[in-house]
């Protein structure tokens, strides 16, 4: 049996997984929710998906799955032959869209998906949805996937990275010492680190040194993606 809020959350959730394709952010369901912090957010989260209603999915910021509602509240989910298939979010990580070519046949930028606002300092709220796209000279992504972030704070201006500067991540679930990634941390905040590993510690470590270096277990930060450019307006 659910608890009210878990049971709240839930039917919050599948309405606006229904209405708009995408999860609330943590900070909508705290709001929704009346709750003071986003950690019970994240607790409610837990224990819904110890229950099997809901599923995150792992490394990927706001990815959730819908397995079921209680009985009451959906008949049609009562029954596998009812035809019911989940909603499933697969975060906010886009695939980089060409632009057209020109005369020659080489494209001149492509477009990759700008995810939102990423954290320089304390974390933030997790990756954002897809807020916009923006233009990117195709010699700076390589390979794979891409996606851009706003930086917001001071921490990383050793590096050469201000608040307000755009940096464009290669989506990756790995990286290695001294890479600066887009780290999630326990599944609910993002932060722009360099990543140190040692044993079976994670530290995040700033590039400022007003700022103290965060050291986690390894199931609690999780690599979203690794930075490969940086954008600027003067």
């Amino acid at each position: 049996m659910l608890t009210r809020k878990q049971l709240e959350l839930l039917l919050f959730i599948n309405e606006r997984l229904k209405e708009e394709g995408v999860p609330p952010s943590f900070e909508e369901m705290k709001e929704a929710l009346n709750l003071q912090s986003k950690s019970g957010v994240h607790r409610l989260i837990v224990a819904l998906e110890e229950r099997g209603f809901l599923k995150r999915m792992a490394n990927r910021a706001r990815a959730l799955e819908v397995i079921k509602l209680p009985e009451s509240h959906s008949p049609s989910l009562a029954s596998k032959k009812s035809g019911f298939s989940p909603n499933v979010i697969q975060g906010s990580l886009g695939k980089v869209k060409p632009m057209p070519a020109a005369n020659d046949g080489i494209p001149r930028s492509v477009m990759v998906p700008l995810m939102g606002r990423i954290a320089a300092g304390v974390p933030i709220a997790a990756i954002q949805d897809h807020t916009n796209n923006i233009s990117v000279p195709p010699e700076m992504l390589g390979g794979g996937e891409h996606f851009a972030l706003e930086v917001k704070g001071d921490s990383m201006i050793d590096a050469g990275i201000f608040d307000g500067d755009t940096i464009l991540i290669r989506k990756s679930d790995t990286a290695n010492n001294g890479e600066i990634i887009v780290a999630l941390v326990d599944g609910e905040e993002a932060t722009l680190k360099r990543l140190r590993k040692k044993g079976d510690s994670v530290a995040l470590e700033a590039a400022n040194p007003a700022y103290e270096t965060r050291i986690f277990g390894p199931d609690r930060v999780s690599v979203q993606g690794r930075l490969v450019g940086l954008l600027r307006k003067y």
